[in-house]
């Protein structure tokens, strides 16, 4: 079984930077493919960022050349550097890593852009 757990939201003003973390158990965490995903109020679930076990990253459009994903396989971590941040960036952050064929969704982290 694998848990994904996400730390490092919070309230942050415009042009700011948060770094988000997603820690998870098992052997074969350095396997994986790790996303983030983002849902804002009424809206749907949609994609940031992935990363594979190779390190190949895909990214939205929306936060190209502002967030960037990485992994450290020694401590199971997904990380979220998110650099000038703007309002629209609010939403519950969610880490998704696939153990194939099992999706696991951690419970999310707020972020909140606001001045």
């Amino acid at each position: 079984q694998v848990q994904p757990v996400e730390s490092g939201g919070g309230l942050v003003q415009p042009g700011g930077s948060l770094r988000l973390s997603c820690a998870a158990s098992g052997s074969r965490f350095s396997t994986n493919t790790v996303g983030w995903y983002r849902q804002a109020p009424g809206k749907q679930r949609d994609l940031v960022a992935t990363i594979t076990y190779s390190n190949r990253t895909i990214y939205a459009d929306s936060v190209k050349g502002r967030f960037t994903i990485s992994r450290d396989n020694t401590k199971n971590t997904v990380y979220l550097q998110m650099n000038s941040l703007k309002p629209e960036d609010t939403a519950v952050y969610y880490c998704n890593i696939l153990s194939v064929p099992q999706h696991y969704w951690g419970q999310g982290t707020q972020v909140t852009v606001s001045s």
